[in-house]
């Protein structure tokens, strides 16, 4: 088995800020930390995730008067 922290960048900064969850109603307040060095994957590992989770396409949210901050 492996660990799930190999799969993350060494580098492991962040930006974090207060949105929703990804699906309708997009209304219950959660923090997002979201890392500024990408993980990348490969194109089977990308039509796997599209197999399971094929409605992924929230339209990009305004960034109205939320602050985003870094951490890390």
């Amino acid at each position: 088995m492996q660990n799930i922290a190999d799969l993350l960048p060494t580098t492991r900064h962040y930006y974090s800020y207060m949105g929703s969850l990804t699906t309708p109603p997009c209304s219950e307040g959660v923090r997002w930390h979201v890392l500024t060095q990408p993980v990348q994957l490969s194109h089977a590992q990308l039509q796997a995730f599209q197999a399971l989770y094929p409605m992924n396409a929230r339209p990009v949210q305004p960034l109205n008067d939320r602050t985003v901050n870094v951490g890390g």
